[in-house]
């Protein structure tokens, strides 16, 4: 057998039992909890109360500011500013919506260690908007960064480029991962070594034969982003790992009443 095809079947063991420690619910907090307290998302606050709520993970975004910052903001603008064209120094007179200011990942992964044993820390690193090489050293200092701050097994990767991907598997086959495109079949990422789906709902819709592909794989699945009622039911219904919502409240109520 391949070397590698062994060290990913050694780490989907391994990780069924990492993700058995966290795994209370299948709840993933959407640029974490914000929506109820009406706060920033992205925001140190709305990873709080995330923790707060002992949701499964909360979710949250990357990027890169002009001077090789790694910030946490969801869109490549911050205050209508271009995020990789701008120094940190710039982006930090502008403050959240809270008061709060603009968060380094730093900042973000050490607030997300602070009294937290049930929360994962889902990474999104955004594709780079100036180029795929910048993406892929983006994802190295990421990578790095979790590695220096002793936070690797809180941590689940996901991204949109399937190349930021391939490029931390590169670094450390070791490492949970999920795509975000939809475009890859459960087939396909187990052969590239990435341990999950994290696509949006209607992927699992119209190609229903990948829920039970990726079981047959021991790949996670999880599913973006799940606000309705009906939805959160046919992801529950087929037993899916994860759910990542803004609606979390709902989910958990949905949670509770199928425990009656």
């Amino acid at each position: 057998m391949n070397k590698n095809l062994i060290l990913i079947a050694v780490f989907l063991i391994m990780n069924a039992t990492i993700f058995a420690q966290f795994a209370d619910n299948p709840v993933i907090a959407h640029r974490g909890a914000w929506k109820t307290l009406n706060l920033p998302e992205n925001s140190l606050a709305s990873l709080k109360q995330a923790i707060k709520l002992k949701c499964y993970g909360s979710e949250f975004d990357v990027r890169m500011t002009a001077d090789d910052v790694l910030i946490i903001n969801h869109d490549p603008h911050y205050h209508q500013l271009d995020i990789e064209k701008t120094s940190y120094a710039e982006l930090l007179k502008l403050n959240l919506a809270n008061g709060e200011k603009l968060p380094t990942l730093k900042e973000y992964l050490l607030a997300g260690s602070k009294k937290n044993k049930k929360t994962k820390l889902i990474l999104e690193i955004k594709p780079s908007t100036i180029s795929k090489e910048r993406g892929q050293l983006i994802a190295g200092k990421v990578m790095q960064l979790v590695q220096e701050l002793g936070v690797q097994k809180k941590v689940v990767y996901i991204s949109f480029d399937y190349d930021i991907l391939l490029k931390l598997i590169e670094i450390n086959l070791a490492i949970e991962t999920q795509y975000l495109d939809g475009s890859k079949s459960p087939d396909e990422l187990k052969s590239a070594g990435i341990t999950g789906l994290d696509y949006h709902f209607s992927v699992f819709r119209n190609k229903p034969e990948w829920i039970q592909t990726a079981k047959k794989n021991k790949l996670v699945l999880n599913a973006w982003t799940v606000n309705l009622p009906e939805d959160m039911d046919f992801l529950l219904e087929n037993n899916f790992d994860l759910i990542t919502t803004d609606e979390l409240e709902l989910l958990f109520k949905k949670l509770k009443d199928t425990k009656k």
